[in-house]
């Protein structure tokens, strides 16, 4: 099977380094991937955010199937290109990835499927703002209504934090049909209690979920300072009620692909379900419509089952057929080391060395992600979440103890990283 990947990130190399070791895939391509994939397969570059040429690339490598990663490309219709070119594709198509697109719009779906989720406002001046606010009270949650590669949400105990947030939000040009058109943002009351993400397959009408695993959201340790993208993950949850994935299943991910189906746009690909434990019962806090970042990197990691095929029963619509999945029984931790400055005006450039692998440091296998090389030739840093260093081990503790003596090998000036993630599990 050729596969063609797309996208650059810790996410998209967890799964390059999945679907190298795939026993039905035998060529990959990655476009345009980025230094520690370049390992693993062929790169390419292309305009990801271009769906017709990256239909022509998966032409001419002949690709039997398409996997897009990121958010943007879903969003931006890439899938029904290569779907209209005959090439079976993972993802769901611009219709349906608007349940990430628009966070008015998933608000819109979980009502009609009755999905748990926190009580909202979409609001699109700031006066509807500020009158949200002052309804649900602190702690204020604020949150861009489109795509905001994971920063887009404030969660805040200073109400004019949390107005300013929305004021830089409702400044953005143009927004989704689900708000008019107008720029918005929606202000949700605050939900209790730990989260937990899942991801969930979905042909359009079968769903299979993957296994469940936790991240931290915030930069620095005790969850203190800003939000970012996620500062590391782990799985399994020890601690988490047995039955959480049979509710999830039945009050959440099924309801949604079953009203996406009746609304004629069938969700097909990978649903993420963030979802908050409240003293309330379970509740969805957002759904992405992609593999969540740096969660993939540690459900990849237990993960025993081809990936490629069942990636490819996904596209296909034949997800019924597809074997039980299989995961190891050990634990996963992954801790993100960013750059300097991370998450405002990050500094780039500084050279990376000292990565461990495998064959250095039994059960650590490091994920780029906001990395390059420079004239030289040496790796160096090129964005924000720079590494995702993954250890695993026959329980969390050991995976944790071997992502931490990773991130203690690898050499990266004025570099950050949390110290408690998988703490205490």
């Amino acid at each position: 099977m050729r596969i063609l990947l797309i996208g650059s990130g810790a996410r998209e190399h967890a799964l390059a380094r999945t679907l190298s070791t795939d026993p039905s895939s035998h060529e990959l391509v990655v476009a345009p991937g980025n230094p520690g994939m370049a390992a693993l397969a062929r790169t390419v570059a292309v305009d990801i955010l271009d769906g017709a040429a990256v239909a022509a690339a998966a032409r001419d490598m002949g690709a039997d199937l398409v996997v897009v990663g990121p958010e943007a490309p879903l969003v931006a219709g890439v899938v029904d290109a290569v779907r209209a070119a005959g090439i079976p594709c993972f993802g769901p198509d611009a219709a349906a990835a608007r349940l990430e697109g628009s966070k008015a719009f998933a608000k819109e779906v979980m009502a009609a499927a009755g999905v748990p989720t926190a009580m909202a406002r979409v609001c699109t001046i700031e006066e509807q703002v500020d009158d949200a606010l002052d309804a649900f009270g602190p702690t204020y949650v604020v949150k861009d209504d489109g795509l905001a590669a994971g920063k887009g949400v404030v969660v805040t105990d200073d109400k004019e934090a949390a107005l300013a947030h929305a004021r830089a939000c409702l400044a953005h040009d143009g927004g989704d049909p689900a708000t008019g058109g107008a720029a918005a943002v929606v202000v949700e009351e605050y939900l209790d209690g730990p989260e937990v993400s899942l991801f969930c397959l979905s042909d359009g009408a079968d769903v299979v979920p993957l296994a469940p695993a936790q991240d931290y959201k915030r930069l620095g340790d005790g969850d203190a300072g800003p939000n970012t993208g996620g500062m590391g993950a782990y799985s399994p949850l020890p601690w988490a009620p047995e039955d959480l994935t049979t509710q999830v299943l039945d009050r959440v991910a099924r309801p949604v692909v079953a009203e996406m189906a009746r609304r004629g746009t069938p969700f097909t690909g990978v649903l993420y379900c963030g979802l908050a434990l409240t003293s309330r019962g379970l509740r969805v806090v957002e759904f992405n419509v992609r593999f969540g970042d740096p969660e993939t990197q540690v459900v990849l990691a237990r993960l025993a089952s081809p990936l490629g095929a069942l990636l490819l029963a996904v596209a296909k619509g034949d997800l019924a057929d597809a074997p039980p999945l299989e995961w190891s029984r050990g634990g996963a931790v992954t801790v993100v080391v960013a750059a300097h400055g991370y998450p405002g005006g990050v500094r780039k450039g500084d050279e990376i060395t000292g990565l461990p692998d495998a064959e250095s440091l039994d059960g650590v296998h490091v994920l780029h992600a906001g990395t390059s090389t420079n004239g030289g030739g040496a790796l160096v840093s090129s964005g924000g979440r720079v590494l995702s260093v993954v250890g695993t081990g026959e329980d969390v503790e050991a995976a944790r103890a071997a992502a931490y003596a990773g991130v203690e090998r690898v050499s990266l000036a004025g570099s950050q990283h949390r110290s408690d993630i998988a703490a205490g599990v």
